[in-house]
Order: C-alpha cells, then structure tokens, then sequence
C-alpha cells in the first residue's frame, strides 16, 4: 500500500484520468472529492463490498430455494 501525505487541496493522481483530492479536514474526518471517468464506478468499500456479495449470491442461487420457488408456481397454476 502506498501511503501520501497531503493537504486540504491537494491531490493524488492514479494514471492520467483519476484524480483524489483532499476537499476538507475536520477533526478525524477527512473528506475526498474523486474525479473518474463515467465508465469506472466508485463506491465506498462497504458499498463495494456488499454489491460483489450479492452479485456472487446471483451467480450461485440456492438450488432448495429454487425448487420452492416452482413448487409455488405449480401450485397456484392448479387452482
């Protein structure tokens, strides 16, 4: 991990079109302002890290659930 220093206004760049900078500091609050492309997202880790958990969920659904979820559907297709 690379670790900078920096102060209210200045900036980090990563390659030629991320740019990191340091909008305000308050007590032990920092706050950042980031300026990306449209095509790369940028969400806080624990954003980040629930999207990747539920997109693995998707791509494994739980096979009982599923045999519910059609013994439902057949049932509510006899009445």
């Amino acid at each position: 991990m690379l670790v900078l220093s920096r102060k209210k206004g200045q900036s980090v760049m990563i390659g030629d079109n991320i740019e990191i900078s340091v909008v305000d500091i308050s007590g032990d609050q920092v706050k950042i302002g980031i300026k990306a492309p449209k095509n790369i997202a940028v969400h806080r880790e624990e954003i980040y890290r629930e999207i990747k958990n539920e997109n693995a969920r998707a791509a494994c659904p739980d096979i009982a659930r599923l045999k519910e979820f059609g013994k439902k559907d057949s049932k509510e297709d006899k009445k």
